[in-house]
């Protein structure tokens, strides 16, 4: 009998249809082995040895499992086929060595997608685990636990209990926080922009900006007052407009590649509005098998923690198979479209993210995925195909229009003076419009892939045709600050920097969340006050830590660990001992600092101290100044902001306190009585006065 471990129950489900009553397919339920939570768990001594241990909460399972492989002359050792998965399988043979004492024969096993070709194919290759791989999973492991068990206990002294500075979430931080401040040091310059309205001799309507004025290219903030804008105005109004100049072009737009881990998410945060932790369960979901009626389970598509656009040649040719049958030849490539990632730490060996069968078509199947399920595969299924299609032409016009003035006793025009004393308005001779107009003259992979092209139909024209003036409009306007990040715009942003890595994006993100350090709006991530304060400590104290260039620098130490080129405990050392030295000073510097507390006028009630804002990482609290001796803590009233949905209102229950918006331990927002714990009051929804109680489960 053989034994084959993977990580979870679905897919484990999966995998044991495509089997023989040889095997036996088991689950390890994610990791069996970790550091400890109560402690550092290295030991600095021994040269950064890792203090594993088996979590409480999997002691049951876990020796279960142990004792039951004791049965099985062969164990495969089939998880993920990443850094994380090459631990799983490290941390299991070493338990089951050292409790089997070695009688069974170990093997590794990896497949990028869950078929029976894969399965049985990966049985025929094993291979021994992977030690560059699980010194590069341990190394980053160790590394953030050196970084987070270091500095957290700052936090917690100056400014509140149980918050965290992880390595790569106080850098995304950062991002948040530098685009919030430029956003907020941004002044807004008032601009106008002139639109015509005109008519051809058919009657056809356009509409044209102006952007030039004699031979001046009128810049963005050139008209910058209501004022100007009416002088020119009023010389267009006595103008005559023809067609100067019509060019036409043709571009090419070629597919997109299928998609990688980080494109994944950055598109369905943008089309669907998903979490990158949503997307990524999803995909999970999809990976590891769906029962799809009398087919059973099955996995629909290779495994979603990936860097590569590699594509395997079984897919390319079923995929140019599939879409031969679907669209004519002219839809087609000669040859199959390869793509190469930019970034030098690829791994090329992986595969992108695809069906695992390209007719397995989304509509097909629908019936048996929840809309979420759907959504994810049809984006996956489509970009895939797409990819080995053939470029899309878009055919792009662009019309001239002259608006030369009327009246030729006064050819010059109004003298109009600009404000802006970089750019002066020329006096008005000519004014010169353009419209732009694009159409799609051969779809090629935008027939299955359709992206945003704005097709604009413009009428047919000719050069020097005369146009009818219908209105003439000017449009305020002003410059808008860098936009907030979003889930997938932070996502590009780490990965533009080099920080992170597939597996670790969506988890870096929820711990932002988690931690209360950014909020989102609107689907923006906005930075919260206990998130500024974290970040400002962190940047004065510890720049380092936070730089952007060295955290990059760190990915690519973990990459060269993988790939055999360097040793992780020396990379440990390089990096502990001075960051140790370093700490050690900030510490003795910022020692005199008080924690960050703000005074009020309010006095307790129980002791007739001051009571002084504090704060918690679900942010500010009133606090008795008498602390320890009296402990009497209350929620700060609402106010009326953001934070608090703009309402103020009695508590429903107690009709004493007021109703705020507080946090549960997983980051969940409710509305609870601010009088608690004498009060229980909690509600899920914004309460009403009329509202029945609907406690918080």
């Amino acid at each position: 009998m053989k034994l084959i471990i993977v990580e979870s129950p679905t897919k484990a489900k999966t995998i044991s249809r495509f089997l023989g009553d040889d095997f036996v397919v088991e689950s390890s339920n994610g990791h069996i082995r970790d550091l400890p939570k109560s402690k550092l768990g290295v030991d600095l001594d021994k040269n950064f040895e890792p203090q594993y241990i088996i979590p409480v909460k999997k002691r049951k399972f876990v020796n279960k499992l142990i004792k039951g492989s004791s049965k099985f002359d062969e164990i495969y050792l089939a998880s993920d086929e990443d850094r994380e998965g090459e631990a799983i399988a490290w941390h299991l043979q070493y338990l089951f060595q050292e409790k089997n004492k070695n009688k069974q024969k170990y093997a590794r096993i990896t497949f990028h997608e869950i078929t029976e070709e894969a399965i049985k194919e990966a049985i025929k290759n094993p291979r021994q685990t992977n030690t560059r791989l699980v010194d590069a999973q341990q190394a980053r492991r160790v590394l953030d636990r050196l970084v987070g068990y270091s500095l957290s206990p700052i936090l917690w002294k100056k400014i509140a209990k149980r918050l965290s500075a992880g390595r790569v979430q106080s850098v995304a931080l950062r991002l948040i926080i530098e685009r919030e401040r430029e956003r907020e040091k941004f002044k807004p310059q008032e601009y106008w922009q002139i639109n015509a309205l005109l008519k051809t001799q058919k009657k056809e309507k356009f509409n044209t900006l102006l952007y030039k004025i004699n031979d001046k290219n009128l810049s963005k903030l050139t008209i910058n007052s209501q004022k100007e804008a009416d002088k020119i105005l009023k010389n267009l109004n006595e103008a005559n407009y023809s067609v100067s100049d019509i060019k036409q072009r043709e571009i090419k737009k070629y597919p997109l590649p299928p998609f990688i881990t980080s494109t994944l998410q950055q598109a369905a945060n943008s089309q669907f509005g998903y979490s990158t932790k949503k997307t990524m369960i999803i995909a999970q979901q999809l990976y590891e098998g769906i029962e799809l009626g009398e087919k059973g389970s099955v996995g629909l598509i290779t495994y979603m923690r990936t860097d590569s656009f590699n594509l395997s040649e079984k897919f390319l040719k079923e995929a140019q198979k599939y879409l031969k049958e679907k669209y004519p030849k002219e839809f087609l490539p000669e040859n199959f479209n390869f793509y190469k990632k930019k970034s030098k730490m690829a791994q090329e060996a992986h595969e992108a993210i695809r069906p695992t069968n390209a007719y397995h078509q989304p509509e097909e199947i629908k019936e048996f995925l929840t809309k979420e399920q759907y959504k994810i595969y049809d984006l996956v299924w489509r970009r895939a195909l797409a990819s080995q299609m053939t470029v899309a032409k878009i055919n792009i016009i662009t019309i001239d229009i002259l608006a030369e003035k009327k009246s030729p006793e006064n050819p010059s025009g109004v003298p109009i003076i600009s404000k802006n004393k970089e750019v002066e308005i020329p006096t008005l001779d000519r004014g010169y419009f353009k419209t732009t107009g694009s159409q799609i003259k051969f779809a090629g992979w935008l027939a299955l892939y359709p992206t945003k092209i704005d097709e604009k139909i413009l009428p047919k024209l000719k050069k020097e045709e005369k146009l009818d003036l219908i209105k003439l409009d000017a449009f305020q306007k002003f410059t808008e600050p860098p936009a907030r990040y979003s889930e997938a715009s932070l996502v590009k942003a780490l990965e533009i920097y080099g920080i992170g890595r597939p597996s670790t994006y969506a988890p870096t993100i929820y711990t932002l969340f988690l931690r209360n350090y950014v909020q989102k709006e609107n689907g923006r991530l906005i930075p919260t006050e206990i998130g500024f304060k974290v970040n400002d400590l962190l940047v004065e104290h510890f720049p380092k830590i936070v730089d952007y260039e060295f955290t990059a620098e760190m990915e690519k130490e973990l990459d060269e660990i993988a790939e055999g080129q360097r040793d992780w405990r020396k990379m440990m050392n390089d990096f502990y001992w001075p960051f140790k030295n370093d700490l050690d000073k900030k510490e003795k510097e910022i020692a005199h600092m008080k924690p960050i507390e703000e005074k009020t006028d309010e006095i307790c009630e129980k002791c007739k101290k001051p009571m002084l804002v504090k704060f918690s990482r679900f942010g500010k609290f009133l606090a008795c100044s008498g602390f320890p001796e009296c402990r009497n803590t209350k929620s700060l009233k609402p106010i009326g902001n953001a934070n608090n949905d703009g309402f103020q209102m009695k508590c429903p229950k107690c009709k004493d306190g007021d109703v705020v918006k507080k946090r549960t331990k997983k980051g969940r927002f409710f509305y609870g009585c601010s009088k608690w714990p004498a009060c229980d009051y909690a509600s899920w929804k914004k309460p009403t006065d009329n509202e029945e109680v609907d406690d918080v489960k």
